[in-house]
């Protein structure tokens, strides 16, 4: 979503500090530190905010506590399936993290697995979290696994990250297929209120990375990645990301009559809402002060917007329990 014709900067400038020498190639010595290095492969922390927006969805499909065993088995496989996906976008992506300052010292960017070994890892994850989904909850869910994983790897990894400013916006769809498939792992089907809920996540991850890319910049820029922080004013990304998260809060408000929640949902909602505004416009008066880089703090949104996620998510669960 494009809301100005500011004319950006096209030039990738890169700092000094982000062009340092990678770390020296440092191979596993023992069993315990490979297996650390193949967990880190899956990038633990991502995973751990797509779980967020599983289980809640998992509550209100079943209009209270899901089975725990088809709730288990989404979460496990779930887990696999988004391991799967980051260990492959590691293995793609090794080039442009031994080159960033933030991801140089993941596992392939300092030698401590080799490409090979991450991306048959990558591949076995993902046979394995599919079929297990399809035998353990249903092939519904297990579909939609996989096909998140395949188009977070080949959609937004090798064909729109390296080449489009829109890159996290459209290559976003795959952080948002968790809502789509704890629904579907409760209920064998989708509905609409899983689709708002997918709909909130796609507004929402576009001023949420683009907050980060600002604050690694030069990262970005010196692996030759075109995030719109690199290639577009300060100014439009904040305007444009103040856009999304409008679109984020009124999409949330959404739920409350598709789903026909308690007062409860929705009052935590506005305010969870409000909140992630104000903090917008915040940064946008920043912008028109005069501040930049540091000064700009885009990572006070950033910050913010991971917990307005999660604790929306958790009026949807607590929600579900009420009724």
């Amino acid at each position: 979503m494009t809301v100005l014709t500011n004319k950006p900067s096209t030039e990738l400038s890169v700092s000094p500090q982000v062009a340092a020498p990678a770390e020296h190639p440092q191979r596993p010595r023992s069993l315990g530190a490979l297996v650390k290095a193949y967990v880190a492969l899956t990038k633990p922390r991502i995973i751990e905010l797509l779980l967020i927006t599983t289980l809640p969805v998992m509550f209100l499909a079943a209009k209270g506590l899901p089975d725990w065993r088809a709730a288990l088995a989404t979460l496990v496989f779930g887990t696999l399936s988004a391991g799967s996906a980051n260990a492959l976008n590691c293995y793609i992506d090794r080039d442009i993290d031994a080159a960033m300052r933030r991801t140089r010292r993941r596992p392939l960017a300092r030698d401590q697995v080799s490409p090979t070994g991450a991306l048959i890892f990558g591949v076995i994850l993902g046979v394995l979290s599919t079929v297990g989904l399809g035998l353990a909850v249903n092939w519904l869910a297990g579909l939609l696994s996989l096909a998140a994983n395949l188009f977070y790897v080949f959609v937004y990894s090798m064909l729109l990250k390296r080449r489009t400013a829109q890159n996290v916006v459209w290559g976003g769809i795959a952080g948002c297929m968790p809502v789509l498939i704890g629904w579907a792992g409760i209920t064998g089907r989708l509905d609409w209120a899983p689709l708002v809920l997918f709909g909130v996540v796609f507004f929402w991850t576009p001023p949420h990375t683009w907050t980060l890319a600002m604050r690694y910049r030069e990262d970005y820029a010196a692996a030759k990645v075109p995030m719109l922080p690199v290639v577009a004013t300060e100014r439009r990304v904040v305007l444009e990301s103040i856009v999304y998260t409008w679109a984020t809060v009124l999409c949330s408000l959404l739920l409350w009559p598709v789903a026909g929640t308690t007062l409860l949902y929705p009052a935590v909602a506005l305010a969870l809402g409000a909140a992630c505004l104000w903090e917008a416009y915040r940064l946008l008066a920043r912008v028109n002060a005069g501040k930049t880089g540091v000064d700009l703090r885009p990572m006070r949104f950033f910050h913010w917007s991971n917990a307005y996620l999660a604790l929306l998510f958790l009026a949807v669960a607590i929600d579900s329990l009420l009724r």
